[in-house]
């Protein structure tokens, strides 16, 4: 049987404000299409204005152009917009400049202060914490958690991360053709091939508390290298903790098997299974700050509270 989505909606909702609450589970594709066919049902019934409120919004990592492919955060974008949603409120977007992707309002939540409250109310002895980026990438994450917190911070950096930066994009593209012709005067200047020196830790992590921050923990292989590595360079228990915990495939498994001592994620995505198998797995609720998104924007109230003491690099 060919699988169907049909919404139906059992009451007037002319003029009102719709909230529609989608989390992402893993079949992604028709969690998408059931929220599309929501919004637009609910445009069609003259909703006055529809809010998507997505925690953790799909697609997200697919926000640049790689070879020959597509900017899929975007296409999504126009999808809801067409759809009929005039706003939406997430949470922890993978690069905040999707944000410019959409023609309606966003509100751009953030994680950050609610991770600093369980570093500070649940790890013992966090004052001997340093913060880790598990990749330069992750330096300015890091170096926000460190400053609040007033710790210190380490890097990672070497040959065994492979950061989106190492992905071939459209610069690359056309490839070059073997015996092309080509025109006088446009010999262009060879860019040299990377190569990452041997992998290396930035900072002293010698007899401290290692915090790695990351904003999405999806497949954990990095992780486990990353605390691998810290345990080597002499720290003694290793944390990490991110927004959202999508921990697909062999996750839980993975990280019970590891060096981490405690995996730290919100529930911006649902995440109940892997947590029966593997009790590292900690939940910070983020319930509270999404709930008073809904009231303020419903009542027309300033988003600001929700955002003091942000910075870009939360």
């Amino acid at each position: 049987m060919i699988p169907k989505t049909r919404v139906e909606i059992k009451e007037s909702v002319r003029g009102q404000d719709i909230f529609i609450i989608q989390t992402i589970p893993r079949d992604v594709n028709t969690a998408v299409m059931e929220l599309l066919i929501m919004a637009y049902a609910l445009k069609t019934a003259c909703a006055r204005n529809i809010i998507g409120v997505i925690p953790y919004f799909p697609y997200s990592k697919q926000s640049k152009m790689r070879k020959r492919g597509s900017i899929v955060c975007k296409l999504l974008a126009s999808m809801l917009a067409k759809a009929g949603l005039t706003h939406i409120i997430t949470m922890d977007l993978h690069q905040k400049e999707i944000q410019g992707f959409f023609s309606f309002p966003v509100d751009n939540l953030r994680a950050s202060p609610f991770l600093l409250q369980y570093i500070q109310e649940e790890i013992p002895n966090y004052r001997n914490a340093v913060i880790v980026a598990k990749s330069p990438d992750a330096a300015k994450r890091a170096q926000s958690y460190a400053e609040r917190l007033r710790l210190g911070l380490a890097v990672i950096h070497g040959e065994a991360q492979c950061t989106e930066l190492d992905m071939d994009d459209g610069r690359h593209s056309p490839p070059m053709v073997k015996n092309a012709t080509v025109h006088p005067g446009l010999e262009l200047p060879l860019m040299m091939a990377k190569e990452k020196p041997p992998i290396t830790v930035v900072g002293d992590v010698g007899g401290r508390i290692a915090i790695i921050v990351d904003d999405i923990i999806d497949d954990v292989e990095s992780f486990v290298a990353a605390a691998e590595i810290l345990k080597e360079r002499g720290a003694y228990k290793i944390y990490v903790m991110a927004t959202h915990g999508i921990l697909s495939a062999e996750a839980p498994r993975l990280i019970e098997e590891s060096s981490i001592d405690e995996v730290v994620v919100t529930n911006t995505v649902p995440h109940e299974l892997q947590k029966l198998q593997c009790p590292k797995i900690k939940t910070v609720d983020i319930s509270l700050i999404l709930s008073e998104a809904i009231r303020r924007i419903h009542n027309g109230e300033s988003m600001a509270y929700l955002f003091r003491n942000i910075t870009v690099d939360d």
